[in-house]
């Protein structure tokens, strides 16, 4: 009987610790509920990444993108990590410059193209384009376009736009608006 009952505890702890089954039976559930998202999710930011090296000419993980938002609108930054590099430097500056003329005239091929899908905001700011202004500036180790609107359903679109890019290149900024510029 002691044997048994041995054997009933060992069976018992292996299918009740997590880890000691290191096999996952056929068919079993993933230990996290949502865990096909997640998956899904990781495919999405690496297309995201690979798109967006693609598009802009530099590598996402050679620099650092932030999308600020501003009581006029808000800002997109991209720095280099490294502040000698002055290759990477070079490319985000020229996207930088290139993406404000194209935004100011309505072209957003390219956060479509990144992101595979049109980001919100961006039918409103090509239908509003004459209110707003993209103006490019280099920072240290980088640039800036700055998107300024005094209309508020362009600074709307702008806000949900810039929103989005925080979201999902998992930035980490702000999602509220921040006072002053």
């Amino acid at each position: 009987m002691k044997i048994l009952s041995n054997a009933i505890i060992t069976v018992a702890l292996v299918g009740a610790v997590p880890g000691l089954n290191a096999q996952k039976p056929t068919g079993a559930q993933s230990p996290c509920p949502m865990h096909e998202t997640h998956i899904g999710m990781d495919a999405h930011h690496a297309t995201v990444e690979r798109h967006g090296d693609e598009a802009m000419g530099f590598p996402h993980d050679k620099t650092t993108h932030h999308f600020r938002l501003a009581e006029d609108g808000g800002a997109i930054e991209v720095t280099a990590n490294d502040r000698m590099d002055s290759s990477n430097i070079e490319a985000i500056r020229m996207h930088l410059g290139h993406i404000a003329k194209l935004f100011g005239e309505g072209d957003f091929s390219i956060p479509m193209f990144v992101h595979d899908s049109i980001p919100p905001g961006v039918t409103s700011m090509k239908l509003l384009k004459e209110k707003i202004d993209y103006t490019y500036e280099q920072i240290d180790a980088g640039g800036r376009v700055s998107i300024v609107t005094g209309d508020p359903l362009a600074r709307a679109a702008i806000h949900d736009f810039l929103r989005f890019q925080i979201t999902d290149h998992g930035t980490g900024d702000p999602l509220e608006v921040a006072a002053g510029r």
